[in-house]
């Protein structure tokens, strides 16, 4: 069985500094298990600029910021196991791994957690309808776009107005589809400020404040969605082909439960980055992970 003095679960922008920092503060064995094929997560997604501002004083894409972090790690002293799963952790310091070469066990002396954050689904939502195609959230919707070259439809509705969704209807309305309204059950949209400004501002998107999808229509295919304004009470009907969702995202500690068979775990596991709780941005997340070995 293999040893690692550290063991760094998640290989996006809060893994990858850990890993860095760890390296910087003498720790020798040091393993960052990713399951996907490349270090980076959702950053590898977002080929919009806005990132790196805080932490490199430059206006980058998520390509190009998760890009400046591989290479460093590439050039450090940590072992790097892409397309890997750890399945579960043991109370003895050790994890069993599901990869391309089978499941395995190693052991361990510290662990961090840096499995990010996931999408809240419409599921989460009581809305009357059918469930059918053309339905997704606005991260799926940018995996399909930026990474596999798909259409989602021309014809779009946005429900919640977070940071994603804000960029994917910019990005969605300079591709010449069509938003027809993104639907927001608060006063104000949500997201930071700039994307209010640069995306929704910039680009007249259609908002309807103070108001929900009530319905959703449509058999193998979505045809379209029934709003009410929460103030007036008034239901109208639209037309869509798609319907994105945009309405938070929830940190991923699945792990910890399957593990410990709840959310409290021993102190040799630190949780960083949007697993920790959700950021803001991608900058402050990278800053989480260099902080952690601060009392080394």
């Amino acid at each position: 069985m293999k040893h690692f003095d550290v063991l760094i679960i998640g290989g996006g922008a809060g893994g990858m500094a850990a890993a860095l920092s760890a390296s910087e503060k003498g720790y020798q064995n040091i393993l960052l298990v990713e399951r996907k094929e490349a270090l980076g997560g959702i950053l590898l997604q977002c080929t919009h600029h806005g990132f790196g501002l805080g932490y490199f004083g430059e206006d980058l894409s998520g390509i190009q910021y998760a890009e400046r972090f591989r290479s460093k790690v590439e050039c450090s002293n940590v072992q790097v196991l892409l397309n890997t799963m750890v399945l579960r952790l043991h109370p003895d310091k050790t994890a069993l791994l599901s990869g391309t070469a089978g499941l395995k066990t190693i052991s361990f002396e510290r662990c961090v957690l840096a499995s990010g954050c996931r999408e809240r689904t419409l599921y989460s939502q009581e809305i009357a309808g059918t469930r059918p195609s053309g339905i997704m959230t606005a991260g799926t919707a940018q995996k399909l776009i930026n990474i596999d070259q798909l259409d989602i439809g021309d014809e779009i509705v946005i429900l919640g107005s977070g940071d994603v969704g804000q960029i994917m209807a910019r990005q969605l309305s300079q591709a010449g589809k069509h938003i027809i309204a993104m639907i927001e059950k608060e006063d104000r949209p949500g997201g930071l400020k700039r994307n209010q400004k640069d995306c929704l501002e910039a680009y007249r998107i259609p908002l309807c404040l103070n108001s929900v999808i009530r319905k959703i229509h449509g058999t193998k295919q979505i045809e379209g969605v029934t709003i009410q304004n929460l103030n007036s009470g008034k239901e109208s009907f639209l037309n869509c082909s798609t319907l994105l969702t945009a309405i938070g995202m929830i940190p991923e500690t699945d792990l910890l439960k399957t593990s410990f068979g709840q959310e409290t775990y021993p102190d040799w596991i630190k949780k960083i980055g949007n697993c920790d709780y959700v950021h803001d941005i991608v900058d402050s997340v990278s800053a989480d992970g260099f902080k952690i070995w601060a009392e080394k």
